[in-house]
């Protein structure tokens, strides 16, 4: 009797650990669809390819970013961003912007909302010098719906 008890407990702990080891992925791969679009809009902003980053982002969205005017919101607020981008890099005399993501620092997901902070670099040439933005900070806030996830925040900060 004491070894089918046994058997059926040890049964039970390998069922949950199996729950749990289960739960665990799903979480993972959650976690990375939930990052996923903020990887499309910096590859898209990296390859100069506006229209896919663009697709990342909800409507309406809310930016703070470190040029002027500082912070766009509403249902282009993306697209305005990247407008005022061009034309402060134009007015800066800055080229060849690419921004690196590193790991993801935080991910956290609840439902249909994630927020994520994924420490980055940028890097770029003004007036032809090369410049290089370490420890910089991108933090963006995203919800799912039917089309998938979508950033409807972000922001970036420098040290």
């Amino acid at each position: 009797m004491a070894s089918t008890r046994g058997g059926k407990r040890k049964h039970k702990i390998v069922s949950a650990l199996t729950v749990i080891l289960a739960a665990g992925n799903a979480t993972a791969s959650e976690k990375d669809d939930a990052v996923a679009p903020v990887r499309q809009f910096i590859d898209g902003f990296n390859k100069g390819d506006v229209a896919n980053a663009l697709a990342a982002c909800a409507s309406p969205v809310f930016i703070v970013d470190e040029f002027p005017p500082y912070a766009w919101q509403g249902a282009t607020a993306c697209a305005d961003w990247a407008g005022d981008f061009e034309a402060n890099a134009k007015k800066d005399a800055i080229t060849d912007s690419v921004v690196t993501l590193q790991k993801p620092r935080r991910v956290d997901v609840s439902g249909d909302r994630a927020y994520v902070v994924i420490p980055s670099n940028y890097d770029y040439k003004q007036k032809g010098k090369k410049v290089s933005q370490k420890g910089s900070t991108l933090t963006a806030a995203l919800q799912k719906g039917p089309a998938g996830w979508r950033i409807t925040a972000w922001t970036w900060s420098t040290r």
